[in-house]
């Protein structure tokens, strides 16, 4: 179902992605990272979606359609090197900069810090291009939501 937009992703040099698929890939992510800890718990889901609803435009309907698609391509994604690699060179900095916040927000739903996810976290920044200080600067507004 999602071997379009993997082989997309994962082509030597990603092209830019559609919209959809942007968005498709961006939430995947934030399913990794809620799934990090092996505790998918329904506080992540729902700040998923919330991310989701708000920095798209969706409403709830939609923004839980785009998650479950979302959950079923986490699962068919790759290694999350590759992945996020690929969704660094398919992406602005100002969009990897947002999702770094949204990772966080998403983490920190359960209301606990989590070793794994930390890890998980300093990985994808570093993927992503951003900084240590960007990545603080990103869970301090995370924080603060």
């Amino acid at each position: 179902m999602f071997e379009t937009l993997l082989r997309r992703l994962l082509s030597p040099q990603p092209p830019r992605l559609p919209e959809a698929d942007a968005q498709l890939a961006l939430a995947a992510l934030l399913v990794r990272v809620a799934r990090t800890d092996g505790r998918y718990s329904s506080e992540e889901v729902d700040r998923i979606d919330r991310i989701l609803m708000a920095h798209h435009g969706l409403g709830p309907f939609e923004a839980a359609k785009l998650r479950a698609e979302a959950e079923q391509l986490e699962q068919e994604a790759p290694d999350t090197v590759r992945f996020t690699r690929a969704l660094k060179a398919a992406t602005e900095l100002d969009e990897r900069i947002h999702l770094m916040q949204a990772m966080w927000s998403v983490a920190l739903a359960d209301g606990q810090r989590d070793a794994e996810e930390d890890r998980l976290l300093r990985l994808a920044a570093n993927l992503l291009g951003l900084s240590d200080v960007e990545s603080a600067q990103a869970r301090q507004r995370a924080q603060s939501e």
